[in-house]
């Protein structure tokens, strides 16, 4: 039996963000994407102070073991970054194209996503489109089409996008995190 728990948040401005939570690679390198979307309520309303965390491998597939992510200092690559949501719901990262983890693995992006009103953060991941490996993916392929979707962002100019819906039409797939 666990600990009941407690609503998430509110946050606070002066505690979680810090000087470049939200970049982990330098926006002007060459291989630097931007990985962005909202979060929407279950009325479909941004959220305009919710907090979104990524953790992903490189774009060879290797899952740093860097520590010090709190201090970005523009060579090491600590795969995991912070972004608070501005007032119009909308989040922005700095950051590489994942590499796979293993063989026939399709890549993503694992995220962690905090918000007003939940119980406890909430867990998904963001598959790239397109990815010859997502046919293959074992939790992809567990979801019918509509949930598939809901799990693969869209290619924009700058990379990619990706919302975050966390009820109602077209609610992202969340994953349970023992």
């Amino acid at each position: 039996m666990g600990t009941p728990g407690q609503t998430v948040g509110p946050f606070f401005g002066q505690a979680l963000p810090y000087p470049g939570d939200s970049e982990l690679v330098p926006a002007g390198r060459a291989d630097a994407i931007r990985l962005h979307g909202y979060v929407y309520d279950g009325d479909g309303e941004p959220i305009p102070d919710a907090l979104v965390e990524i953790w992903q491998a490189d774009a060879s597939g290797t899952v740093p073991r860097e520590t010090g992510s709190l201090h970005r200092d523009g060579w090491s690559f600590t795969g995991w970054g912070r972004c608070e949501t501005d007032r119009t719901g909308h989040y922005s990262f700095s950051t590489v194209l994942p590499g796979a983890t293993e063989e026939g693995r399709a890549p993503f992006f694992a995220v962690v996503v905090f918000a007003r009103g939940l119980l406890d953060r909430l867990f998904t991941r963001i598959y790239l489109p397109d990815h010859p490996a997502n046919a293959a993916d074992p939790l992809l392929a567990s979801l019918s089409a509509d949930e598939r979707a809901t799990l693969v962002a869209e290619a924009d100019a700058q990379g990619l996008r990706f919302d975050i819906r966390l009820q109602g039409q077209g609610e992202t797939v969340f994953l349970q995190h023992d």
